[in-house]
């Protein structure tokens, strides 16, 4: 297969997914309808290496990540980073649940092995189902092996309509107190907290508009991605690397040395996230049919019994610290697929019932920063700590 077909592939199943999404409006999310489309296509007639043959695969992948996710924390002020520690107890109160319900109830359902490999790569992201696969495989358990790889490339289908579904009825909630008038003091307050915090943090001038260059974005947003990168790696990664190319991004954005979006500035947002999107999907061609077929079973148990129990404790957390139990649930879901579903998702949700650029960027700032960090909070953090106690249970 020649690279511009594999290519072209690609974008028109993406493109069909937005299609329906927009038919829907976001009731089939367009992340869920890729994701089928790619799996039935790998049954089928795609190649394996579909998204390497396209050139969207690593190492274009991983450059993506890294500028996206700074880039993302040039869309947050400090006040609004610090200002999310309910959105990170949300997320762990979540993820404390999955792991409650699968070691409790899928315990005696699936046995004890069973549940110790599936959950870490159901609150979290590739590293976590990495680990597990491992261990499982390093004591003979090749079965459970496979079902960690699994489980991560599948609980997407659980995670996305869910998420959409919430965000919908968060956004519902949220326009009524927009068209109402009474957020006009809330996105008040938050313009002239933005204009207090520039004043306090400001240092670099912005650059004259001749040398605000496609090139000059990239270079200087390069370069705080790969101080970011750097850092993470001097520390042994304590923290993630990409949890601090989102806090180098919201540092350099109050400083001045980055613009606000400088992906959107130099035009390079859509395809930097076509390649992540991609690569996020080729995951899929592990899952087999054969594969599913001998662990369907435990699969769809511990999905089921994890996102119960994953509901249940957030909503009630939520309810605690002021957020809807559509909010609270959607925050926590973050953990079955992180970054860039959830950018997409709400952007799909705040597309589809905002009626005008006004209420659908106050739809964005409602919820996007509150999706991002708990994404953030377990896929990158959490589910790679709770992998290195599961593994130990084992």
């Amino acid at each position: 297969m020649s690279i511009i077909m594999a290519f072209c592939i690609i974008l028109v199943v993406l493109a069909v997914g937005d299609v329906i999404s927009a038919k829907t409006k976001a009731f089939i999310p367009s992340v869920f309808v890729s994701a089928v489309l790619f799996l039935l296509g790998f049954w089928t007639i795609f190649p394996k290496d579909l998204v390497d043959i396209s050139s969207l695969g690593m190492p274009m992948a991983l450059l993506a990540m890294y500028l996206l996710i700074t880039h993302m924390g040039t869309m947050m002020s400090i006040s609004e980073l610090l200002g999310q520690w309910k959105t990170i107890s949300i997320s762990l109160i979540g993820i404390i649940g999955l792991c409650i319900t699968t070691l409790t109830i899928g315990r005696l359902l699936f046995g004890w092995e069973t549940v110790v490999a599936a959950t870490p790569p159901l609150s979290g992201g590739i590293v976590a189902a990495i680990m597990m696969s491992d261990a499982a495989a390093a004591k003979g358990l090749e079965d459970l092996g496979v079902l960690a790889i699994v489980m991560y490339v599948m609980q997407g289908f659980a995670g996305y309509p869910l998420t959409a579904y919430c965000l919908k009825k968060e956004g519902k909630r949220l326009l009524k107190i927009f068209r109402s008038g009474n957020a006009q003091t809330v996105t008040q307050s938050k313009s002239e907290e933005v204009v207090e915090t520039k004043s306090k943090f400001k240092i670099f001038p912005p650059l004259p508009q001749k040398y605000q260059t496609i090139y000059m974005y990239l270079a200087k947003l390069g370069l705080v991605a790969w101080a970011a990168v750097s850092f993470a790696s001097v520390t042994n990664e304590v923290v993630s690397k990409y949890v601090v190319c989102l806090i180098f991004g919201v540092i350099a954005s109050e400083i001045g040395f980055l613009e606000r979006k400088p992906l959107n500035l130099s035009g390079s947002f859509g395809w930097l996230m076509t390649s992540l999107m991609a690569y996020i999907f080729a995951q899929l061609a592990k899952a087999t049919p054969s594969m599913l077929a001998e662990i369907v079973l435990p699969l769809l148990g511990i999905i089921i019994l994890g996102v119960t129990g994953m509901a249940i404790f957030s909503m009630l957390a939520g309810k605690k610290m002021g957020y809807s139990k559509e909010m609270a649930f959607a925050t926590a879901l973050t953990a079955l697929y992180g970054f860039p579903p959830n950018y997409v998702l709400t952007e799909e949700a705040s597309k589809a019932l905002a009626e005008t650029d006004e209420e659908r960027e106050y739809l964005m700032d409602q919820m996007l920063p509150k999706m991002l960090v708990g994404g953030f909070t377990s896929v990158t953090i959490v589910s790679v700590v709770i992998a290195g106690i599961f593994v130990k249970m084992l």
